[in-house]
């Protein structure tokens, strides 16, 4: 039997490796630790969740009550608009403070009759219809937090009123803001404009403008708009739940005030030029005019258009659009039944009013005939007491004429029978040359804009044959018939201009042939008390002129006749003008205008002219509506203008009856 051989034993309880590390096990030095690492980590959580029952049961009405009074709120702090001063730094247009009430719809009760109750409260105290505040409201409705200006300009009354009962008007504020103030009361009112509340379309044309922000609304206002706004600062004001304030205002973030913008107005020849309208309206009505009623003056440099006057009568006061608004003396500029009953006085008329020009267009005729060599200046030509054409008989404005004229002596009579047959040569050219006559009175700037830097303003109407086949129906109407040119030929019928486009074509003779465009605005500067030293921060440069091509002995035979109308012995204007110490020369215009307001055609009164002869430096247009005969009420008018401009009188003045 083979001997057994003795077990071999397991592989896992061999003798410990020193080169392997020895398996985890716990010691208690290890248990210790673990014990005492553990009781601190339980205190720590027992302390917090202590801490917490503490804030949430013990404390938690007090802590609800500090959140409560303690929400901070934004506020828009409005910048002070940037005064309007004339070219030598007079204050035509600046700010005063004021206090406004607002409102801020996310502070409104929620409950729709206790809103509608308090809105009602509050328009019994600040005087604005519920059914305004309302329509104020529901446009805010997009932006609860921004707040919405029920009423600018308010009484201290009212201030202490809504601020001792704080708590009867939640959502209620009122804030400090800025008015617009006019020293000088209604002085250019057509030409400083109105500021407003930013309509709609004013909020989606520019990102810059928030709701409830104040922007120009017409005029220069709106036209310089952004450079007069500012930059609208920013502060925060802690309230409660309420919204009642608990602290005071925290500017965050300063306004800047806009820059103040000087004009090429002149303040003292704008009042001289508004006190001259106003007289030439008493002159037509002393004179038998009764209807006379309105008028406008635009006096202007002819060397680079900038506009020393414009007024337009009857006016209003720019105040009426600032703080506490009256409707009874807003509805005459707001109200087209009341507007007509006191002849529109928010139309500027110097830009806007449109006249058949009347015998002040004569010197376009004779121009446009003398460029398209269709006339010559010293051609006699018949000036009777009427002229046939086409079995129709045209009346000249006197029978004291019956020779024949040369161009100068035709502008210094303002002989219409002359400018007739100029008027039936033109159309005598034929359809195969176009229209030649309308295309030089185009490059005069007639039936176009002039370009003013402030609205609206109109083109006028220039017609021509083609305008007549679009605008009436029958057949006959349609044509465009020897008439038509004729009474072209002299202001009438259908042509229409402002004022503003009869001095700038009157302008372009003074200046030597250069169409320069009209402009208000001159520069926009830093604000300064003395108006020598203020920084200019834009100049506004005007556009150069355009230089239309004319044939300088055309240009001197017509001025010649100008002159002559107001110094020869026949000059429509030399009763007004010819005793004036600085020459002056210009021409009449009497044209014919139907009222609709008195059922009848009436006679507006025109003048136009430059001065001084040798070397112009202003020009002046008037229109005095229903007032007759030029000589009569407008030249004496711009004669008054001329007086202040050059402090200088004339030794008579003698108002006749002309053309």
């Amino acid at each position: 039997m083979a001997s057994q051989q003795p077990r071999s034993r397991s592989r896992r309880f061999l003798p410990p490796d020193p080169r392997v590390t020895e398996p985890y096990r716990l010691t208690p030095q290890l248990a210790l630790r673990i014990g005492i690492l553990g009781t601190i980590l339980l205190a720590a959580f027992a302390i917090l969740f202590l801490r917490l029952w503490a804030l949430q049961v013990l404390s938690g009405s007090q802590y609800l009550n500090a959140a409560q009074n303690n929400q901070l709120r934004l506020i828009r702090v409005p910048a002070p608009r940037g005064p309007i001063v004339d070219r030598n730094g007079i204050v035509l247009v600046t700010n005063v403070p004021g206090s406004s009430v607002q409102i801020r719809p996310a502070d409104l009760p929620k409950d729709r009759a206790e809103r509608l109750a308090l809105l009602d409260r509050l328009s019994q105290v600040v005087g604005t219809p519920l059914r305004r505040i309302q329509r104020a409201v529901a446009r805010g409705a997009g932006d609860p937090l921004t707040p919405i200006t029920v009423k600018r300009g308010v009484t201290e009354r009212v201030v202490y009123f809504l601020s001792e009962r704080r708590s009867e008007f939640p959502g209620v504020e009122v804030a400090h803001t800025y008015l617009r103030h006019y020293p000088r009361k209604a002085l250019a009112a057509h030409v400083l404009g109105h500021v407003g509340e930013a309509s709609k379309g004013q909020l989606e044309a520019n990102e810059a403008i928030e709701l409830g922000d104040e922007v120009g609304q017409s005029g220069v206002e709106a036209a310089y708009d952004e450079f007069l706004r500012g930059t609208t600062g920013q502060a925060h004001l802690r309230v409660d739940s309420l919204g009642r304030p608990r602290s005071g205002i925290v500017p965050s973030e300063q306004p800047l005030p806009g820059y103040a913008l000087r004009l090429t107005i002149d303040a003292r020849l704008q009042q001289a030029a508004e006190a001259a309208l106003r007289y030439g309206i008493q002159t037509a009505i002393a004179n038998e005019a009764w209807y006379a009623n309105g008028g406008a003056v635009v006096a202007m440099d002819p060397r680079d258009g900038e506009i020393l006057a414009l007024a337009s009568n009857p006016t209003y006061r720019p105040s009426v659009f600032v703080g506490r608004t009256d409707p009874r003396k807003l509805a005459p500029l707001l109200n087209r039944r009341v507007a007509a009953e006191h002849n529109v006085p928010i139309l500027n008329r110097a830009v806007a009013g449109l006249y058949p020009p009347g015998s002040t267009w004569k010197p376009v005729t004779a121009l446009a005939a003398m460029e398209e060599h269709v006339l010559s200046p010293d051609e006699p030509v018949n000036c009777t007491p009427s002229y046939e054409s086409h079995d129709h008989v045209f009346n000249n404005w006197t029978t004291a004429f019956d020779r024949a004229m040369t161009l100068p002596e035709a502008i210094e009579t303002s002989c219409d029978t002359y400018f007739y047959q100029v008027g039936e040569r033109f159309y005598d050219l034929g359809p195969e040359r176009g229209h030649p006559f309308q295309a030089w009175a185009s490059r005069f700037g007639f039936g176009v804009k002039p370009g003013l830097d402030i609205g609206p303003q109109e083109d006028g109407l220039l017609p021509t044959p083609g305008w007549r086949r679009l605008t009436f129906k029958n057949p006959e109407e349609r044509l465009w018939k020897p008439g038509d040119s004729i009474q072209l030929a002299i202001g009438q019928k259908d042509l229409q201009v402002t004022p503003l486009q009869m001095a700038r074509f009157y302008s372009l003779i003074a200046n030597g042939g250069r169409l320069v465009t009209p402009h208000l605005g001159l520069q926009a500067e830093q604000p300064d008390e003395d108006a020598v030293r203020a920084t200019v921060q834009t100049r506004f440069v005007a556009r150069a002129p355009q230089v239309v091509d004319l044939d300088p002995n055309a240009l001197a035979k017509l001025r010649d006749g100008l002159f002559l109308a107001t110094h020869g012995i026949n000059g429509t204007a030399t009763a007004v003008f010819g005793t004036f110490p600085v020459k002056i020369a210009g021409k009449t215009g009497t044209a014919e205008k139907y009222s609709q307001a008195h059922g009848q055609n009436l006679d507006q009164s025109w003048w136009c002219g430059y001065g001084p002869t040798d070397k112009p430096e202003l020009v002046v247009c008037v229109v005095i509506e229903n007032g007759g005969h030029g000589g009569s009420a407008a030249a004496p008018a711009a004669l008054k203008v001329f007086e202040h401009y050059f402090d200088e009188r004339a030794t008579e003045v003698t108002p006749v009856l002309t053309d």
